[in-house]
């Protein structure tokens, strides 16, 4: 950017500060919440998730990566760690014999179905029941404007977007 710096005034700065002070203590909580009801972390349940709402309970490991916004590799060594605890297993792509699927196993749509009711409830808990219907229709807009801009102009983040 050139030019001079357009600062913050002070409500700008109170609605910042706000919005990631609270973005980081209500994941962490969340993510405590989780762990402790379910023994998932918060990687395991948006993996478990994500191939859970899908046709065939699989998706491409490149394709997951990116909607995690994670590096292929990082995802790897995290579904690595799943498959040994029995919650997904990795196939072959048929279209790519370089690529990889990942598939929800029996024991993994099982942890997922075990662990949404009490992770809902904590997302209740620490965030949609302390809002009332306006604010969270207000919260809903702000965040749609938000990722309409990012998605817009984000390759990576429009990538993400999509599904396997």
């Amino acid at each position: 950017m050139d030019g001079e710096a357009r600062w913050l005034d002070d409500e700008q700065q109170r609605a910042w500060i706000g919005y990631r002070r609270m973005r980081l203590l209500l994941e962490a909580q969340i993510t405590r919440d989780l762990a402790h009801d379910s023994g998932l972390s918060a990687p395991d349940y948006d993996v478990l998730s994500a191939l859970s709402s899908t046709e065939g309970r699989r998706w491409r490991l490149t394709s997951l990566a990116q909607r995690m916004l994670w590096s292929k590799s990082r995802l790897s060594r995290h579904i690595s760690r799943m498959e040994q605890r029995g919650l997904v297993t990795r196939e072959e792509c048929e279209t790519d014999g370089r690529g990889a699927v990942v598939v929800l196993t029996e024991a993994g749509l099982r942890a997922i179905e075990a662990a949404a009711p009490d992770h809902v409830e904590s997302v209740r808990r620490h965030f949609i029941d302390l809002l009332t219907p306006e604010q969270l229709q207000v919260l809903a807009t702000i965040s749609e404007t938000v990722l309409d801009r990012l998605v817009e102009h984000s390759p990576e983040i429009r990538a993400a977007q999509s599904g396997p």
